[in-house]
């Protein structure tokens, strides 16, 4: 799979040939951008400034959008959410991209094994989205994301863990594309999330130790395949009482059993 500068430097080529691309592209821009604002909905403001677009370009692209069912407007914030067509898509499409479904009795064994909850991450372009959740018998909860949560890719437990099994570039990449985004966060910027992703790599898992929930920890694993990037990442969050040293080398250990099985699953699922 190519890297997204290759396909940035294949795209730059191509735009001026292929009818409607440059048009495609601001739409996909803009689609990503709501979704990364979740429930709430986004500004017209939000959109043109993550999209990098003008406001009438953006504004005439998301009333086609609107049309077509793939964005709706809500009458009283004038926020822009995703559309029911979206929905639709994503539900004929579930069965090519099973991730959550191989994934799901990894989870429910990480759970049960270790008392806390359990997440699953994918990357969406320079995002990553929590796609399942499992949670433990331990009677404090750390539900550090929802189902659907959208963060820039390299916030969270998670979103390190598919940093880490990048390559250089393309992570540096993602990184100062999303330093803006990544500023909203308290507490981290580029600089020390380039340095969380130098730590995972030396640990051999993610530690989130210092980002978003305060009083919680979270670590986590990319799922690999042969050639390619992650396919996803498996974190577990807990209450910093609960993640010790000692206790974080556990969890890397158990994250690291089941990964090795799902991994063994995409292989035979994907032929690759």
């Amino acid at each position: 799979m190519r890297s997204n500068l290759t396909r940035k430097a294949a795209k730059s080529g191509q735009d001026d040939k292929v009818p409607g691309a440059q048009s495609i592209h601001r739409a996909a821009l803009l689609l990503r951008a709501i979704a990364s604002r979740g429930r709430d909905g986004a500004r017209l403001v939000d959109l043109t400034h993550q999209a990098h677009l003008e406001r009438p370009t953006a504004r005439r692209i998301l009333k086609s959008l609107i049309a077509e069912g793939i964005a709706m407007q809500q009458p009283q914030t004038r926020r822009y959410l995703l559309g029911h067509l979206v929905f639709e898509l994503g539900l004929a499409a579930a069965p090519q991209f099973n991730v959550q479904q191989l994934c799901a009795p990894s989870l429910a064994r990480i759970a049960e094994e270790t008392g806390d909850t359990v997440f699953l991450t994918v990357r969406s372009g320079y995002d990553s989205v929590c796609i399942d959740r499992k949670e433990g018998a331990f009677p404090i909860k750390t539900l550090t994301l929802d189902v659907g949560t959208r963060r820039p890719l390299g916030v969270g437990a998670g979103g390190i863990a598919l940093l880490m099994g990048l390559p250089d570039a393309e992570a540096e990449e993602i990184l100062a594309t999303n330093s803006r985004r990544i500023r909203q966060f308290a507490g981290i910027n580029v600089s020390v999330l380039r340095t969380m992703v130098q730590r995972a790599r030396s640990l051999k898992y993610a530690l989130n130790d210092r980002q978003v929930t305060p009083g919680a920890i979270s670590l986590g694993l990319p799922v690999t395949n042969r050639y390619g990037p992650p396919v996803a990442a498996i974190s577990i969050g807990a209450i910093a009482d609960r993640m010790g040293v000692a206790r974080q080398r556990e969890l890397a250990a158990v994250l690291s059993r089941e990964v090795k099985v799902l991994e063994k699953l995409f292989s035979e699922a994907t032929g690759l």
